[in-house]
């Protein structure tokens, strides 16, 4: 593979880039797309977004000075041909896999990846800190955000702009537009006038212009402020994105992000300002891969597939929990014309695109917006609507303010569908969703349930849509494959209890599970009976509101209760049903198995969802082998 890539393998540091001619630049684009598309077929990962961005990525590299210079990739799903150009192709074969390559930029795997990311419309925030730190410290270093127009519907990336307008720092903006424009131009004309402004003649003569105005006898200040008036309204006739300009940047744009010839010319001219600059670059996602061209959006994040074939059609018997919330959800809908489905730019991924075409004025994609997302369906349940907003685990945790004062302090029945909770396969450590239960648990009002199969799944959701809370659920379910169903599962829910798998007489071990370790649980049991050992099996549905006097009689009952749950052991329902048994005095030994520590460390966080929960002790076999410790 690398044999037929020999500009990319000459590669191996940044300044290798600016030995190559504009004809090896091209060709080189084509030998990192190669590359992205054939790893990434056996692999997994994010490949449209890292298909649209090659030649920028190698345009950033020729004019900038990595380290020394920071970039910054926001989300950090299009960081692989910024990897592929720093001395890292050797690794690239195993890319978001254990012990290999972090999907995301980070810290720890390369000098040139100057700030860890992974959520969205955090680049400009944190490149504006990278440059002002370096103002303080006598460097004159340049420092540069890379912002999707997507993430650029977050809050925060709007605060930073504007911090960045205020402070005047030279901060360069890359504003990768790939799917949609934020406002249309006037043509040729706005980008002559757009490029005419980063000129370092045209900045000089504006510098001296202003300051000789500004001196003018009496009227000094009046003409200056004449100008500025009729300088802009020059530019509002010309051209719309004036946005960036009243914030107090210079803008240069549309222009096209395949050029790479054009986009060096463009970014050598931005170096030599002195002031914030937004640089408009216009990208098509999946650009050179046929496929992913024509359906970008399904090859945004993927599993292997075929280079020569495209995606396989990965259905199955069995639904993955994703697929049974679109399915209960639509099959809620056709009832209850009250049910409203709400997402923050997450509508393939959350499973919400059948219900969007069901009911299209009954969806809400709010862009990514999280906290928007959550107050403006608490504005929906205030007039008896009921709101779902179906979100990433990881990704609620951008709007917990919202979820406990605007949700759960007034008592909002909102719905929380929470996917990819629990470990999360390959993306690393920003994407794991271990967080909501120790969170969630301790926020007043709040209903958290987790089925352990698409039939539960469809109760909870009945359950919880049917006026039985008494403010938000949550309901949390994995990025994985639901199990074959058992009749427990589809025994209506009581309020705080759960459901017991297996049940014997005068057993010694009970095992309670949240629904996502079920698989494991089940395993675990029949392991510990191989060698003497029966174990009782309960699914615990409630995480919170709990019926405290029957947990304890089934901690009661048993010398030892192990519970199981797929988050953080801190502030766990473990840990919980642990102080339970202490105030209730109960005498019989309490386990509580889950992920340790604060964050997974980083040899812990590649690998597929089954390798993390052996990694951590949570696969069958790991919590068969803790009980043993137990017993012995």
């Amino acid at each position: 593979m690398q044999q037929s890539n020999p500009l990319l393998q000459k590669i191996k540091s940044p300044q290798d880039i600016k030995k190559l001619t504009s004809r090896e630049l091209n060709l080189l684009a084509h030998e990192i797309r190669e590359q992205i598309v054939s790893t990434v077929a056996g692999n997994g990962g994010h490949l449209s977004s890292n298909l649209g961005v090659v030649e920028l990525s190698i345009a950033l590299h020729r004019v900038f000075n990595s380290p020394d210079d920071k970039i910054v990739w926001d989300v950090g799903h299009q960081c692989y041909a910024h990897k592929l150009l720093t001395g890292r192709l050797d690794s690239f074969p195993l890319l978001r896999k254990q012990n290999g390559l972090a999907g995301f930029p980070k810290l720890s795997e390369s000098e040139h990846d100057s700030f860890n990311t992974g959520h969205a419309s955090t680049s400009i925030s944190a490149a504006l800190g990278l440059l002002a730190a370096g103002r303080i410290q006598g460097s004159k270093m340049h420092s540069i955000a890379v912002i999707g127009d997507g993430a650029l519907t977050g809050g925060l990336a709007y605060e930073a702009l504007s911090h960045a307008g205020h402070l005047g720092l030279p901060l360069v903006v890359i504003l990768n537009d790939n799917k949609m424009s934020i406002s249309r131009n006037v043509g040729g004309l706005s980008k002559y006038l757009s490029r005419l402004s980063m000129k370092a003649k045209y900045q000089t003569f504006r510098r001296h212009f202003d300051a000789m105005a500004k001196k003018i006898p009496f009227v000094g200040n009046a003409f200056f402020n004449l100008v500025v008036r009729l300088k802009r309204a020059v530019k509002a006739v010309f051209y719309i994105d004036n946005f960036f300009v009243d914030l107090g940047f210079e803008y240069v744009g549309p222009i096209g992000g395949h050029n790479i010839q054009l986009l060096i010319e463009v970014l050598q001219d931005v170096k030599k300002l002195n002031r914030p600059v937004v640089v408009h670059v216009i990208t098509r996602k999946g650009k050179g891969f046929n496929y992913a061209e024509d359906a970008p959006d399904s090859y945004h994040g993927v599993g292997s597939f075929s280079v020569d074939g495209g995606l396989a059609d990965t259905g199955g018997p069995l639904s993955s929990f994703t697929e049974a919330f679109s399915k209960s959800l639509l099959s809620l809908a056709e009832k209850d014309k009250r049910i409203i489905a709400v997402t923050a730019a997450m509508k393939t991924g959350t499973g919400l695109s059948d219900f969007a075409s069901a009911f299209p004025e009954r969806f809400f994609d709010v862009g990514i917006a999280e906290e928007h997302a959550v107050t403006f369906a608490a504005g929906l349940a205030a007039l008896n609507l009921k709101p779902v907003v179906a979100v990433y685990s990881t990704f609620v945790q951008r709007a917990v303010d919202q979820i406990i004062h605007d949700a759960a302090l007034q008592k909002m029945p909102v719905v929380f569908a929470l996917d990819r909770s629990g470990f999360v396969g390959a993306d690393g450590e920003t994407h794991q969703g271990l967080f909501d239960i120790p969170i969630f648990r301790s926020t007043p009002n709040m209903t958290l349930l987790a089925p352990a199969s698409e039939n539960e799944m469809m109760l909870m959701f009945a359950w919880a849509l049917n006026d039985n809370c008494t403010g938000p659920a949550i309901i949390r379910y994995p990025k994985a494959q639901c199990p074959i169903e058992i009749d427990a599962f589809s025994l209506p829910l009581e309020r705080g209890r759960g459901v017991w798998v297996t049940k014997g007489e005068k057993r010694d071990v009970c095992l309670a599970f949240t629904g996502s370790l079920y698989s494991e649980a089940l395993e675990a049991s029949q392991s510990l009976k191989n060698n003497g050992i029966e174990a009782d099996l309960y699914n615990l549905r409630f995480l919170k509101p709990i019926d405290e006097d029957y947990l304890a009689e089934i901690m009661n009952s048993y010398k030892l209760t192990v519970f199981i749950e797929e988050g953080l052991r801190e502030g766990g329902f473990g840990e919980y049903a642990a102080s339970l048994a202490l105030k209730r005095n109960i005498k019989t030994k309490i386990a509580a198995l889950a992920a340790e520590g604060s964050f997974l460390e980083e040899d812990k966080a590649l690998g597929t969802r089954e390798e993390l929960l052996a990694i951590t002790g949570l696969n069958g076999k790991g919590i068969a082998d803790t009980i043993w410790k137990f017993i012995s």
